[in-house]
């Protein structure tokens, strides 16, 4: 197989924006890790007119896919979290060409796992968290409940992905299975959910209160990121908050995240007058660091 498709990224290989060159072969039908294709080329460059660019191609009673990716974006999706599926092409696909080493480094780096990527990964995902709870909680407190549902199923996968962040691992596509070996109180959480013959209501307000218990076990943790960043000055405007560099990847989830730590007295609002009397500046502000 890799005879036939090297001449494919043989050429790629050779130009010096080249980074690497990396083959995932389909393993198991059930885990869609390769879209249903035999073979994804991963071809990891300097820099492209797009970030992403991909070429289908077929060979034999086989299909394959060449995905041309800019090193930025490898590490964006490694930060937030969107495209599960680049963990498992690192971890398991085969490196056919490296130069200096650089997606060696990278594997190397995602099995270390070091504690700073964590702490923006945990951050993420208890922003994701409370939003899904939050709207989930508004929801039900509407009687709308399917839709409560699927909020709360979301707020779920959150948790155990942040479960599964803090216990040194990144969070794979098959995420539940890691959960059951390292959380198995937030599977538990989960298996009762889906599968409880409670009225979905009842279930609702049971999950409702078990996951406020968890979410308050995670508050801290989740929060580290985001409180060290604003201690770096005395109050921060929403809109800096946002334009700061490692803030902007919480981006829609960053303002319900603010005021569930506000509800919780974790931030503080500072008041600062405008022009117009009564109306006032809303500035935000980190706890005092304990000596």
């Amino acid at each position: 197989m890799e005879d036939i498709l090297r001449s494919i990224y043989q050429e790629r290989a050779s130009h010096s924006n080249t980074i690497g060159v990396v083959m995932v072969e389909k393993r198991q039908k059930a885990i869609p890790t390769t879209d249903t294709f035999d073979v994804i080329l991963l071809i990891i460059v300097k820099e492209n007119d797009d970030p992403v660019f991909v070429k289908h191609y077929s060979y034999k009673d086989k299909k394959a896919a060449m995905h041309i990716v800019t090193e930025k974006q490898i590490h964006d999706w490694l930060l937030i979290g969107n495209n599960k599926k680049i963990f498992d092409w690192l971890y398991n696909g085969k490196i056919i060409f490296d130069r200096n080493e650089s997606i060696a480094n990278l594997k190397h780096e995602l099995k270390e796992f070091p504690f700073f990527g964590r702490k923006i990964k945990m951050g993420l995902e208890f922003a994701k968290l409370i939003r899904r709870y939050t709207d989930g909680k508004a929801f039900f407190d509407n009687y709308h409940y399917l839709d409560a549902y699927n909020h709360v199923v979301h707020s779920l996968h959150h948790l155990a992905r942040l479960a599964v962040i803090e216990n040194g691992f990144h969070p794979e596509v098959t995420v539940w299975h890691q959960v059951k070996q390292i959380e198995p109180e937030i599977y538990k959480l989960y298996e009762e959910l889906i599968c409880s013959e409670e009225t979905i209501e009842k279930r609702l307000e049971l999950l409702f209160l078990a996951s406020e218990f968890l979410i308050h076990k995670r508050t801290k943790i989740g929060t580290q990121h985001l409180l060290e960043v604003l201690e770096e000055k005395e109050h921060w405007s929403f809109n800096d908050m946002m334009a700061h560099p490692e803030l902007g990847a919480y981006s829609v989830d960053l303002g319900i995240l603010t005021e569930y730590l506000i509800e919780k007295k974790i931030l503080s609002v500072v008041n600062v007058e405008t022009k117009g009397q009564g109306i006032y500046h809303r500035y935000y502000k980190a706890p005092e660091k304990l000596s």
